[in-house]
């Protein structure tokens, strides 16, 4: 899934670019909407997932003029938990800006625990 980003005048810092910080809400941003298009909305149902363990690696300065996009797709899934790849990538030149390894376990709200992901959910976030 591919989301393009709006960056805004007030994610720029002192240093004259995105902050890193900025930078993982727009992860969060590619999160929910590759969560929203499978018709998984992170808040909604009884199952969902929660981060775990999360891996940056930041590889070009993004500035408030350029043009970028958040890329996310599942790596790998596992019985309780998956590993989401995302890239920040610069839509002008296909540089890529940052790239994220998140692991996300399942979860069950309505037990408080750590849940195995269904067969069906598997099959929605693989499309």
């Amino acid at each position: 899934m591919n989301l393009p980003i709006q960056i805004r005048f007030n994610d720029v810092d002192q240093m004259g670019h995105i902050n890193n910080a900025v930078i993982m809400e727009y992860l969060d941003l590619g999160k929910d909407a590759f969560f929203s298009s499978r018709g998984l909305p992170p808040s909604k149902g009884d199952f969902t997932v929660v981060i775990v363990h999360y891996e940056v690696d930041f590889k070009r300065q993004i500035h408030y003029n350029d043009h970028i996009c958040v890329e996310t797709s599942i790596e790998r899934f596992g019985t309780k938990s998956l590993t989401m790849l995302q890239r920040v990538v610069d839509r002008e030149s296909g540089d890529v800006c940052v790239e994220c390894r998140t692991v996300l376990s399942g979860y069950r709200r309505s037990t408080g625990s750590s849940a195995v992901i269904p067969d069906d959910v598997k099959h929605r976030l693989a499309e």
